[in-house]
């Protein structure tokens, strides 16, 4: 699916339509893989479709034979730790290597020798606690230029979703002071039916519904936008505000005092972690017992309980009835899910499920199961942003960047630069781009949700909506032509 064109009915300045090709080359670079596991393909799906020069480097042949198929990238067979295939790959030619391999160790490694050869950049994703908590060390060391660790990633995400547990998505942006969420309209909520340029007078709150994803189709709304019951709406609004709007929309928030995890791994260990430092009582359900019995030294005050986590009686039996919420962080997507499905079965409101393979989010998404968390698609979002930084030299680069709508639609963060021809120009006025949207301007610490009329200040820290085909790596990359200015 892809973001569809809305009627011509709109404020000032924005630009609606979204059937676009190509307008503009981008500034592409030379990028090594080494993994070419279920992370490095989706990482290598984003940045080949971004056009970059991708080579991957894996020591099965046959997986790389069908991702050269499926991609059309350069494929190396061997370690991606030696010196000599990092050689025959091109790393000394590279502008970036990204290790994402099982192996921590070899991530390290590769990203050591890579910048020894003369890699301009490297990241490697990092999971190990314990390294975790001396990445300062590590990435002096090794040469780092950026570090990822997917397990505390998606606990982080899990944990910023359960504070304001009916948003489905939170995304913060300029310091934590704005905030892109997502959200379902109630079947019984005022706004139903309600037109969108009515929607200020009644939140009595600005904020702004940058898109609307029904029955299937996801498409940037007008003012003349009817809002329905069921729809699935992405909203930016300042953070403090959230809480009220929520009264608004008719949603009825749920305080989290009581969660249950199902799993034990490093994600559950993060979350519980943040979750009892916030005062909630977590109970953990992990099978392996070696695993249950390093839970209970590091996580001492949470419940710790060994058992199979998949069958009802034992849930039933350890209270999850009387849960504010229940996360399943097995390793296994089909027991995640179906943990959730009962989770609503018996009238617990808040899930959050972890899924790994990312075929499952639209499945997930029409099961109406609420939240869902993919580390892998955290961890390709969180690099592909840092390759479109990495590959801009001018003020302007993207400092932020969230998919929404599984992927159909991008959230970006810009530090507005010292000059530019869109300085002080009412937005109005300015050329933006097809299927772009400002949709919030931060500025002396104050969220303003932007008219035609207001302007970009110097400084200022905005969010932008956008169709990932723009693969927007700088703010000037949303305006059309002479920096902006009609």
């Amino acid at each position: 699916m892809t973001i569809q064109s809305c009627p011509p009915a709109q404020p000032a300045g924005v630009q609606r339509e979204c059937a676009y090709g190509r307008e503009d080359a981008e500034e592409f670079m030379k990028i090594i893989v080494v993994g070419n596991g279920k992370t490095g393909l989706l990482l290598v799906q984003q940045l080949s479709r971004e056009g970059h020069d991708i080579v991957v480097i894996d020591s099965n042949p046959q997986k790389l034979f069908d991702t050269q198929e499926k991609l059309d990238v350069a494929i190396v067979a061997g370690n991606g730790a030696s010196a000599n295939v990092l050689k025959e790959a091109g790393v000394p030619e590279s502008d970036l290597l990204v290790a994402v391999t099982d192996s921590d160790e070899i991530n390290l490694l590769c990203a050591l020798i890579a910048g020894k050869l003369g890699c301009r950049s490297t990241v490697a994703r990092v999971r190990n606690q314990e390294y975790d908590q001396e990445m300062n060390l590590l990435k002096s060391s090794f040469g780092l230029s950026f570090a990822i660790n997917p397990e505390k990633t998606c606990a982080k995400e899990i944990f910023r979703v359960l504070q304001l547990p009916s948003f489905l998505t939170r995304r913060s942006f300029a310091g934590g002071r704005a905030e892109m969420v997502e959200l379902i309209v109630p079947k019984d909520s005022e706004l139903d039916g309600q037109r969108l340029d009515q929607m200020p007078a009644i939140l009595n709150k600005k904020a702004l519904i940058c898109t609307i994803e029904r029955k299937g189709d996801v498409f940037v709304p007008s003012g003349s936008t009817v809002l329905m019951a069921e729809d699935k709406i992405a909203m930016s609004a300042a953070t403090a505000d959230l809480p009220f709007l929520l009264k608004r929309f008719g949603i009825k928030t749920t305080e989290i005092r009581r969660v249950m995890i199902i799993g034990g791994s490093a994600s559950a260990r993060y979350l519980a972690e943040d979750l009892s430092d916030a005062g909630i009582r977590v109970t953990i359900i992990e099978q392996d017992e070696k695993k249950c019995a390093a839970l209970v030294d590091q996580l001492p005050r949470a419940e710790v309980v060994c058992g199979d986590g998949s069958v009802q009686e034992l849930l039933a039996d350890e209270g999850i009835a009387d849960m504010d919420a229940v996360v399943p962080m097995t390793g296994i997507d089909e027991e995640n899910i179906m943990i959730s499905l009962y989770a609503h079965s018996i009238g617990i409101e808040k899930t959050v499920t972890k899924v790994n393979r990312l075929e499952y989010l639209d499945l997930v998404g029409s099961a109406n199961l609420g939240a869902v968390v993919s580390p892998k698609s955290l961890t390709a979002n969180e690099i592909t942003r840092f390759v479109r930084a990495v590959g801009q030299s001018r003020a302007g680069s993207v400092e932020t960047l969230y998919s929404l709508s599984n992927g159909r639609v991008e959230a970006l963060g810009f530090t507005v630069p010292e000059t530019g021809s869109f300085l002080g120009v009412p937005i109005m006025k300015l050329k933006l781009k097809k299927a772009i949207l400002i949709a919030s301007i931060v500025r002396n610490q104050q969220v303003i949700i932007p008219t035609g009329r207001d302007v970009l200040m110097r400084g200022d820290s905005i969010i932008v909506i956008a169709d990932p085909r723009r693969m927007i790596s700088n703010l000037t990359d949303i305006f059309s032509e002479n920096g902006g200015n009609a």
